[in-house]
């Protein structure tokens, strides 16, 4: 079972990402504020779930929690500022997001930019020992699959549907032959180097 929360003191609000690995896409980012005594069995890091169970538990998130946010980053952004800084962004604008202002954050990860003097924890691998942070990822992920469903019928021949972006052998064959899409993220490696573009 995870823990409920890092600090008791402070209102605690869970901070996490989905999407940093992408070639294609916004990245995504969610915060949380759940009840202190909250719990859950089923609530665990999003990349040991199914998708369907993903789904459910979205609803008992929304449901249940005091208070959340999810914003993204889109790919022209992160060319602009690199994935690290768009992540950082995109937790800020989920922060921002939410109806009741947290008074700590918990980060998944090792690295956090500061958000207006809030003060922060950085936890590795948070989503599979906070509630707060599992949440958060459940949403940002589930959040981004929903944008990355919508615009796979502008582009079918990416597969976004079945790899959300990420790089596949299919996806990646698929850049070869039509060449990056409008949604691509430029600034990262689309082929390996034997593969390079030709357009």
């Amino acid at each position: 079972m995870l823990k409920s929360f890092f600090q008791a003191d402070l209102l605690e609000a869970g901070c996490d990402e989905a999407g940093r690995g992408c070639l294609a896409g916004p990245v995504f980012a969610a915060a949380v504020i759940l009840p202190k005594d909250f719990e859950h069995a089923d609530l665990n890091d999003s990349k040991k779930l199914s998708e369907a169970k993903r789904y459910e538990l979205r609803t008992v998130i929304e449901q249940q929690a005091l208070a959340y946010g999810v914003a993204m980053v889109d790919n022209i952004e992160i060319d602009e500022i690199n994935i690290l800084n768009a992540s950082f962004l995109a937790m800020h604008r989920a922060v921002e997001k939410m109806d009741i202002p947290p008074g700590f954050l918990i980060i998944d990860g090792n690295r956090f930019k500061k958000f207006n003097e809030l003060p922060h924890a950085c936890i590795v691998k948070g989503d599979a020992k906070y509630f707060s942070i599992a949440a958060a990822s459940i949403l940002a992920k589930t959040c981004r699959d929903d944008f990355m469903n919508k615009i796979h019928s502008e582009y079918p021949q990416y597969d976004w549907v079945s790899n959300k972006g990420y790089p596949t052998q299919k996806h990646r064959n698929a850049i070869k032959e039509f060449g990056p899409t409008a949604y691509h993220r430029m600034s990262f490696t689309l082929l390996p180097a034997q593969l390079s573009l030709e357009f």
